[in-house]
Formats: structure tokens, C-alpha cells, sequence
């Protein structure tokens, strides 16, 4: 698994098959959860509530194991120390993922952001910067928001 991770970001795919060279579905599976922890840590309080909600949409969305989830959780933490920025990781998103799953990840960045009742001013510029690199309309970004205030989202 680590040996994918480096070889992902090192930008080499030269023992990777023609049909793998797009992407590997553990390198979205990375990139999505950098995305989710950058939300989590953005307001300095990474709470457990934060925690078990990205460690719930990670299981239901890729069918992970704990064990899985946890090594999943450390490689993104290990990436995003290594980085300067999310664009890597939305540039991977944006390449793999319809709009359909970007919006789905938007929704599930507001979720993380409300899960303790409140929407901080760094996760509101966060979320509204990651709609922007995820190629969101502004639209889509308020649909997505509504649809986790109101009830109808699901972590």
C-alpha cells in the first residue's frame, strides 16, 4: 500500500499496467481523505465527532475495514504534511470522479464542518475554496450545503 502511495505521488508509473496508469482507486480513496481531514484540522479543534464521521464515509463510500480506514487516515496525514496545497488532491478527484461524486464530497466536507453545530470562518473559506478546485457552481456548492442542514445527507 505504501509502496502505491509513493508511487502515485512521485508521479512514477512504470510498473503500473496501461489500464492502471489513469489512477489507482486507492489514490482517490487518499486525496478524498486528505480532503476530509484538511476540513477536520482547518479550525485547530479536530474533535472525535470529526474523526468518527470521516472514519464513517470512508467505510460506507470505499467498503473499508477499520484496519483499512485507519492506514487509509495515516497515508493521507503523511500526504497532506508533504504538501503545499489541496490541488494535488483535487486535480485526482477531478480527473477520476463525475460530478455527481464531486458533489457528494462537497456534502460530505459541509458535514464535517457542522458536525459540532457550528460552521467556522476557515472551514466556510475552506469548503468555498475546495467547490472552486472541485470545478463546483456556486449553486451546487448551496445545494450541497441545504441538503446537509436540512437533514437529507448521511454521515
Amino acid at each position: 500500500m505504501i509502496d502505491l502511495v509513493k508511487r502515485f505521488f512521485s508521479g512514477s508509473t512504470e510498473s503500473a499496467p496501461e489500464d492502471q496508469k489513469r489512477s489507482e482507486p486507492h489514490d482517490i480513496r487518499i486525496a478524498t481523505c486528505a480532503i476530509l481531514l484538511e476540513m477536520a484540522n482547518i479550525d485547530d479543534e479536530f474533535s472525535e465527532s470529526e474523526r468518527e464521521g470521516i472514519i464513517s464515509v470512508l467505510k460506507k463510500d470505499h467498503l473499508l475495514s477499520d484496519e483499512e480506514v485507519s492506514e487509509l487516515i495515516k497515508a493521507a496525514e503523511e500526504e497532506i504534511e508533504g504538501s503545499i496545497d489541496l490541488w494535488r488532491f483535487t486535480s485526482l478527484i477531478n480527473k477520476n470522479y463525475s460530478i455527481d461524486e464531486k458533489i457528494r464530497i462537497i456534502e460530505t466536507v459541509w458535514e464535517i464542518a457542522y458536525v459540532d453545530g457550528k460552521l467556522d470562518k476557515h472551514e466556510d473559506y475552506l469548503v468555498h475554496k475546495l467547490a472552486d478546485l472541485l470545478r463546483l457552481t456556486h449553486k451546487q456548492l448551496i445545494d450541497a450545503k441545504l441538503k446537509v442542514l436540512h437533514g437529507s445527507s448521511t454521515i
